[in-house]
């Protein structure tokens, strides 16, 4: 069998046509144009159950995402997992608002606190994007920063060294001698309400983790928390951005206006819905 004929096979059981290339480009380590001048390669035949294996999970409705186990994300390819959140475009626009802060900020080696830090596309794309930045990234669950981790570990020495990683809840895992000193804070907490979780996609609420996903009785919860406790950690001037639910925009300007920031505003993800919370503190 060759790699064209996998490709026809997994198409066959799985009715896309994405979803069979992601998995030949796994199974066969040949991505985009490399993967054409081999497809009528023979596969071998170690690569067989593993294909397989891949397209019975996805066959199965586990997310392509997680089959593949890993997804990129700006610049950066990151692993993921059944531990963390499948890495959206949405949070792509936040760490975009989240650089464009810290280019407005003054200082030459900007502090960032990233809060639930998950697989580490914030953290991470943050570290490789801005290269003065010194990043602190949190999380509760030890097996997501298992993951964070793994993803640090690919980063590449000049980046990786000014991450560190954290375990847990929000700003508890933050170290007492940044208090004030931190320039940018940025998270993409959990917002979803528990009555919404029963409307999520399949492939969102029967896979990715609850916690990261569902906030609580209004989905407010977490960034209510966030936004309240970030103005004592931040240095004058300071930011935080944090990813929220186009609906919530006004709640969350509101939240952020009570906790004293003094400029507050809300920016549209790439489909123009309000996704990114900025505050600023002078």
């Amino acid at each position: 069998m060759t790699w064209r004929e996998l490709w026809t096979r997994a198409e066959a059981a799985l009715g896309s046509r994405m979803d069979a290339r992601r998995i030949v480009e796994r199974a066969s380590g040949y991505d985009g144009a490399t993967l054409a001048a081999h497809l009528d390669e023979d596969v071998p035949a170690r690569a067989v159950p593993f294909a397989q294996a891949m397209i019975e999970r996805r066959g199965g409705g586990e997310p392509l995402q997680y089959v593949v186990g890993r997804w990129g994300f700006r610049r950066l390819e990151l692993l993921v997992d059944r531990r963390v959140l499948i890495p959206r475009p949405e949070t792509e626009v936040v760490v975009e608002v989240a650089l464009g802060e810290l280019k407005r900020l003054p200082a030459p080696s900007p502090v960032v606190v990233d809060l639930g830090v998950g697989s580490g596309a914030i953290a991470l794309s943050i570290a490789h994007e801005a290269p003065t930045a010194q990043v602190w990234a949190t999380d509760v669950s030890a097996a997501a920063l298992a993951v964070s981790r793994a993803n640090l570990a690919g980063l590449g020495s000049a980046d990786a060294t000014r991450v560190r990683l954290a375990e847990g809840r929000w700003f508890d895992a933050v170290p007492a001698d940044l208090h004030g000193h931190v320039d940018l804070v940025v998270s993409n907490p959990p917002y979803v309400t528990e009555a919404e979780a029963a409307e999520l996609p399949r492939e969102v609420g029967e896979w990715e983790p609850r916690e990261a996903l569902v906030a609580g009785p209004t989905g407010l919860e977490a960034i209510a928390e966030i936004v309240a406790e970030a103005p004592a950690w931040l240095a004058r001037p300071g930011a935080v951005v944090v990813e929220i639910a186009p609906h919530q925009a006004e709640a969350a300007r509101a939240q952020a206006r009570a906790a004293g920031f003094t400029q507050v505003d809300v920016r549209p993800d790439l489909q123009g819905r309000l996704r990114a919370l900025v505050g600023r503190v002078d």
